[in-house]
């Protein structure tokens, strides 16, 4: 009896590696082995490529333009870390933000003119023919020629023969056979694919593992070693369907050398960085060190506006942009050293926080500009700057809209780039000197800076509507 035993097991650990296989026995109550998509399901939720909620796959709900993304986005191994995306009505913390930010970049997927992307809206077959195109590079740009690619290669097939269906709304089930497809050649319709090439495992004195699909989290059916030769069919992301000997599969493709066929698929764009990055925003949390600035009720400026200026940071860094803070701790900098660290990081914008001061008699907050364009060409941009701030400013805060002014600073005078210096309140003054030492109301602070900086960018030019929910 044991050694029948082993015969079994030895027998299906050098079963080839079919389109019949599934990964994992992953099952869901809606999805049985007699049903169309049963294999390529499984195949797909072994990987984590699709799943289920509550142990349903619903595989006959239409597909969501979120939910492909992540699809896709995890076949093609994109980042799907949850963060800012460049569209307004994708909150950060939406399941396929990361996704859909990453395939975005890719130009794998994209929005509207109005700066939606519209996650919940239903996707056409026409509309999936055209994501696997660009996902997988295969050429077609229209409806039409993505379809045509996608029956050629057997990875679609119509309504009818003469009949694609580009307007009817696609299933989980259609969606999930499709891609399983295009990831993995053995689910296509009569499949067959070509390998060809010249390329070598280089694996640094390890063995590289074949995987049935484009992750770890795919079975490995195979260990090649250094050096062994390999031909090439189709990349899947940053992964490459081989063949060696008797062996096929799917291997990281940083893990070869060599020439690839012509025939081979291209490999996904570079991802399209914001142009907010090459943006360097300077925050200046004003004095620091042996010098506490303005005080007044047992509250030193020092501590007030650095602790602002953390906050506009945090907020700074849920976006594409660039910064910098002068100082994070409570230290002293010279007006000159403050300037020189802006110009030095390449500084597009300069903001120095302050609170105010009168003998308790005066209240409000300002924001001043250096109104000279011999000594700062950028006063006009400067002063649309602190006009930005200042409205944003005094709506968070309620407080007296003292404007925007000419004021001759050193920090915004010696700069070379638009700056403004912004008195947030009067610390001597009771009313004032109560947002001042709340936290939440720096916060508050915090976000009207920051939403006054993207007014601006806005103003300039730039798509940063997305950012606007940063603050939700």
């Amino acid at each position: 009896m044991k050694r029948f035993v082993i015969s079994i097991l030895l027998a299906l650990l050098i079963l080839p590696f079919t389109a019949k296989s599934s990964e994992a026995a992953v099952s869901f109550y809606d999805l049985n082995s007699t049903h169309r998509a049963y294999p390529e399901v499984s195949y797909l939720a072994g990987g984590n490529i699709v799943n289920g909620t509550g142990g349903y796959f619903y595989p006959n709900r239409e597909v969501t333009r979120a939910e492909a993304a992540t699809m896709l986005g995890r076949a093609l191994g994109l980042n799907g870390t949850k963060r800012v995306t460049w569209f307004k009505d994708v909150d950060s913390g939406s399941f396929a933000s990361g996704y859909i930010q990453s395939a975005a970049e890719k130009s794998v997927i994209s929005g509207y003119q109005d700066g939606t992307f519209r996650p919940e809206n239903p996707v056409t077959r026409g509309e999936m023919a055209i994501l696997i195109n660009r996902a997988f590079g295969y050429g077609g740009t229209d409806t039409v020629s993505a379809a045509k690619k996608l029956m050629e290669k057997g990875i679609a097939q119509g309504i009818t023969s003469s009949n694609f269906g580009y307007e009817l709304k696609i299933k989980r089930a259609d969606f999930s056979i499709f891609l399983a497809r295009a990831v993995n050649y053995k689910y296509r319709i009569n499949a067959q694919v070509n390998f060809g090439g010249d390329l070598q495992v280089k694996a640094g004195g390890d063995t590289l593992n074949v995987r049935t699909g484009p992750s770890t989290n795919f079975a490995s059916v195979a260990s090649l070693s250094d050096g062994t030769k390999v031909e090439a069919a189709y990349r899947v992301g940053d992964w490459i369907f081989i063949r060696s000997g008797s062996v096929e599969g799917l291997v990281r493709g940083d893990f070869l050398t060599g020439s690839y066929p012509s025939f081979m698929n291209p490999p996904l764009p570079a991802s399209a960085p914001s142009p907010l990055t090459s943006q360097m925003i300077v925050i200046d949390p004003g004095h620091g060190g042996h010098d506490p600035g303005a005080s007044g009720l047992g509250l030193q400026e020092k501590a007030v506006v650095l602790d602002t200026a953390l906050k506009v940071k945090a907020l700074l860094a849920k976006t594409p942009f660039s910064y910098k803070l002068t100082r994070e701790t409570d230290v002293y900098l010279t007006l000159s050293q403050r300037v020189s660290l802006a110009k030095s990081v390449g500084g597009d914008t300069f903001v120095s926080i302050h609170a105010n001061a009168l003998n308790g008699s005066a209240n409000g907050t300002e924001v001043y500009y250096y109104n000279s364009a011999y000594e700062n060409p950028y006063y006009s941009d400067s002063k649309k700057l602190a006009q930005a701030i200042q409205n944003r400013l005094v709506a968070a805060w309620n407080t007296q809209d003292r404007g925007i002014d000419h004021g001759d600073f050193h920090v915004i005078r010696e700069n070379t780039m638009p700056a403004v210096l912004v008195e947030l309140g009067f610390i001597d003054n009771k009313a004032d000197n109560l947002k001042l030492a709340s936290s939440w109301w720096r916060q508050e602070a915090a976000e009207a800076i920051y939403l006054g900086v993207l007014d601006y960018y806005k103003a300039k030019g730039y798509n940063v509507s997305y950012l606007y929910n940063v603050v939700n």
